[in-house]
């Protein structure tokens, strides 16, 4: 005998979605493991036809994919064993993965100047220019990621109080970042050539192309590739420099400054990790052991305790 997996599945999502629950990922693997249940012809959930299910070959077993899907599996079977006592729900710990950080590129400030120069040798058109060059500026300088940048609304950048608004970034929060006033002028600056060029636009946003509509993410991204290969920042380093490694170095030299002001790290650290809208303090942590510079400056702070704090 059949079981409908696919009315319990949409039963499933529809409660899942009425006690608020993200369910972007459940709606995409979901109806994939009900069709492999229904192409089977299996009448239950077995923790061997979930393992069966995960481990498919399309992906490798590096990649976060396996244990995403069985964390999805494992929440439908539980879901499931209310219905049917003889579905079997997963263990934890059949499906691991380890996190796998890429080793970030550090800009220097020469490096952030290198690629502003090669800006006009790249983007010849005023506002296209004045837009990369102000955006290059403002990741370097506030660590903020680039989408957070590209969806900044106009009023979400106040040049008076010097106070950006990132709304619903990454983890769905809001937070408020303090610029500046380098920051603010270079942002003033950009919104004078911005009106004079699009008096009128076909959007809020902040950041905006020649023809008034939103920064193309890809697009940016291409540009600043180009930057790096024009400037030749990071030609004698082993590590290919990326765009997001623009907020990894503004963690990297906060940190150092921090260091070498003979600051309490420790105390600072949380409140770095708010001001760069992380999920918890242990992404901002992972910045101690990514850089020579800090394992360094780290070492001599446990070597020397009594320095600790002399600068609070």
């Amino acid at each position: 005998m059949s079981t409908d997996f696919a009315s319990h599945a949409a039963d499933y999502l529809r409660l899942r979605r009425s006690l608020g629950h993200d369910l972007a990922e459940a709606h995409r693997l979901l109806p994939r493991f009900v069709s492999y249940l229904d192409a089977i012809d299996a009448t239950r959930i077995t923790t061997d036809v979930a393992l069966e299910w995960v481990r498919r070959r399309d992906v490798g077993p590096a990649s976060s994919i396996w244990p995403r899907r069985m964390t999805m599996v494992r929440g439908f079977a539980r879901y499931m064993s209310g219905i049917d006592p003889a579905t079997e729900i997963p263990p934890y710990g059949l499906v691991t993965h380890r996190q796998q950080w890429k080793t970030p590129f550090i800009y220097s400030a020469n490096d952030i100047q290198a690629l502003l120069r090669a800006v006009p040798v790249v983007v010849p058109t005023t506002l296209r220019r004045a837009t990369v060059e102000t955006m290059i500026g403002l990741l370097a300088c506030t660590g903020l990621r680039v989408s957070e940048a590209i969806v900044l609304a106009r009023d979400d950048v106040d040049c008076v109080d010097g106070v950006l608004t990132v709304r619903a970034s990454k983890f769905t929060k809001n937070r408020e970042v303090l610029l500046d006033p380098t920051a603010t002028a270079a942002l003033t600056a950009y919104a004078a050539i911005r009106d004079r060029h699009v008096p009128i636009s076909t959007t809020g946003n902040y950041f905006c192309s020649g023809k008034g509509t939103p920064v193309i993410y890809s697009d940016f991204g291409f540009l600043f590739r180009r930057l790096v290969t024009v400037s030749g920042v990071g030609t004698d380093s082993a590590i290919h420099p990326r765009i997001h490694d623009l907020r990894h170095s503004f963690a990297v030299h906060t940190l150092v400054r921090w260091y070498r002001n003979g600051d309490d790290v420790a105390a600072l650290l949380p409140r770095l990790s708010t001001y760069m809208g992380h999920r918890t303090p242990i992404y901002t942590y992972w910045y101690l052991s990514a850089n020579p510079e800090l394992l360094a400056l780290a070492a001599e702070r446990l070597q020397n305790p009594t320095t600790e704090g002399l600068h609070r």
